[in-house]
């Protein structure tokens, strides 16, 4: 696979967070800059898009209703296999991890990023990532409580999660929306600002995400052979969903930017979302290092393998567009 600068700039940001992750107040600067970094792309996707298309993005109750069905059926129901694999081959723990990270809702700020960066349905991406972490929240204790019978209970604060999403997504998204008529036709002609912004703030979720893991303790939760057997399973386990996703969304007939909408947002899991409710579900488990490290490592190779699918997509459109022009 060719090596660009965006590949590049990708794999610095992992080994810098490897050998100087972000820590304490310096790790508070990276978190506000990421988190005002997403709320200006929500800006400026919101001030490029035209409202028609907003508009066509809410109502695609199929489209949503597929992206939910992978992330709260089929993803849940593909890590179920594991927990016949024995103990001594992957242990209690790191499965429990595994059928929590089948659960937990898509993350936002990624998902929106790459299908952007692919050129597919950002409308439709906002539109279902929001209400997948809102409504996540209180489906994945649920489906937690099913899957382990049992009835853990997590206090999840929904006015804070609709806070925030209002304040951080909807709220800047808007408000581009508010000044379209005037920022739209200027953005139109440079949409490689978009880009270039996008791929920017992804780098830094990278280095912050990777940061956090590190700092949590990323490379010392197993052992090496248990680490590589982990990181294995995410992988093959998000080949699956995309495999899904991309072979669904083309059998139900959706359109190509539809289809990169539906792998992106169906196949995140959101580590925000992730590791505060595991503190509560968990809460005094032994195993809990064992428990969240599926997590972050899904996390990380969503991130990477992600960035890559969506800048084969964005090139394949590139070439599809040059040859309908020719």
């Amino acid at each position: 696979m060719r090596l660009n600068s965006f590949l590049m700039l990708m794999i610095v940001a992992v080994v810098v967070a490897t050998v100087f992750p972000a820590t304490g107040p310096a790790a508070d600067i990276i978190d506000w800059i990421g988190t005002a970094g997403v709320a200006l792309l929500f800006f400026g996707h919101g001030a490029a898009l035209s409202h028609k298309a907003v508009l066509a993005g809410l109502k695609q109750w199929r489209l949503h209703g597929f992206i939910f069905a992978i992330t709260f059926i089929v993803f849940p129901l593909i890590v179920q296999p594991l927990r016949l694999v024995p103990d001594h081959f992957l242990p209690a723990d790191l499965v429990l991890g595994f059928i929590y990270l089948g659960v937990l809702p898509s993350a936002v700020s990624s998902s929106i990023a790459y299908t952007a960066m692919a050129r597919g349905n950002v409308p439709a991406a906002v539109c279902n990532s929001a209400a997948s972490n809102v409504f996540g929240l209180l489906l994945t204790p649920l489906l937690m409580a099913l899957f382990i019978k049992s009835s853990p209970s997590a206090p999840v604060d929904l006015s804070q999660v609709l806070g925030s999403v209002f304040v951080e997504l909807l709220l800047p998204f808007g408000l581009g929306q508010a000044i379209h008529s005037r920022a739209g036709p200027f953005l139109a002609t440079r949409k490689h600002w978009l880009e270039s912004y996008d791929q920017s703030v992804i780098v830094l979720i990278i280095y912050a995400a990777f940061s956090k893991s590190v700092t949590a303790g990323l490379w010392h939760t197993l052992p090496l052979t248990g680490l590589l057997m982990a990181a294995g399973l995410c992988t093959l386990l998000l080949v699956i969903v995309f495999v899904f996703a991309i072979g669904g969304a083309r059998w139900l007939g959706f359109s190509r930017e539809d289809e990169i909408a539906a792998v992106f947002c169906g196949s995140k899991k959101s580590l925000a979302s992730g590791l505060p409710l595991a503190q509560v579900l968990f809460a005094g488990t032994s195993g809990f290092g064992m428990i969240v490290l599926p997590i972050l490592l899904y996390n990380q190779i969503q991130i990477l393998l992600g960035a890559i699918l969506a800048q084969r997509y964005a090139a394949s459109t590139k070439r599809l567009q040059k040859a309908v022009n020719d």
